[in-house]
């Protein structure tokens, strides 16, 4: 039976499952129930500021709008339908539910932290839209590298590439957009790169628990015929 979390790439990504944790654990806990950007934040970019002019301001809008209520139930239903037309189920589960989980630990998160951007009950951190992007891109990436069947070098670069690159996309435009501080982007990448791949492990037990009921009721049933 096809894995969603590859065995090639389960301690790999188990490990970077834990760093992440970390970082999200530990960013937040740096810049619990401040309002302002930090030192790592100014740094790179002033987040409070309107930044980005047209046409680029028109890109980070069309991104921004992709991890919005509509855009993503738009995305969601044509990573479902996929999944389904590939007849893999586990991985329209996995849509559904790892990409739920990320997004409800971004929203806990939040409350959890406290940091504002924007004056008080502006929430920030993590970004909830960077988190949905790249637990969206995790999920594919991981169906991909299981249809190619690549090994644990090209499928551990397969995952994380997307997860970079669509992480980035959309950080870039929550900057851009003073929507979130770059430190807040981070902790988005990070929630969606440690949820992900646990839930791809347990999605996986359990139909794995299921396939065994199945040939367990079949075995007894196989039996009581013979008698």
């Amino acid at each position: 039976m096809d894995r969603l979390l590859p065995p090639s790439l389960r301690a790999w990504l188990g490990l970077i499952a834990a760093l992440a944790a970390l970082v999200v654990v530990g960013v937040g806990g740096l810049y619990a129930d401040q309002g302002e950007p930090g030192r790592v934040d100014r740094w790179i970019i002033d987040p409070t500021a309107d930044s980005v002019r047209p046409p680029w301001r028109y890109v980070a809008l069309t991104i921004d709008f992709l991890g919005e209520p509509v855009g993503a139930a738009m995305l969601i239903v044509a990573a479902v339908t996929g999944c389904l037309l590939l007849r893999r189920p586990p991985a329209a589960v996995l849509v559904v539910v790892g990409v739920g989980v990320t997004v409800g630990t971004a929203r806990l998160l939040k409350h959890l932290v406290g940091r504002t951007i924007h004056g008080p009950g502006n929430l920030s951190y993590p970004s909830g839209h960077t988190a949905f992007l790249t637990a969206l891109a995790l999920v594919v990436a991981l169906l991909a590298t299981g249809r190619l069947g690549l090994g644990r070098t090209a499928g551990t670069s397969l995952v994380l590439g997307a997860a970079l690159m669509v992480g980035a996309a959309m950080g870039w435009a929550q900057v851009a957009l003073g929507a979130h501080y770059p430190t807040d982007v981070l902790g988005g990448w990070c929630t969606a790169l440690a949820v992900i791949p646990a839930t791809a492990w347990l999605v996986d037990r359990i139909a794995d628990r299921q396939a065994d009921r199945m040939a367990n009721r079949l075995a007894d049933a196989g039996r009581q015929a013979r008698h």
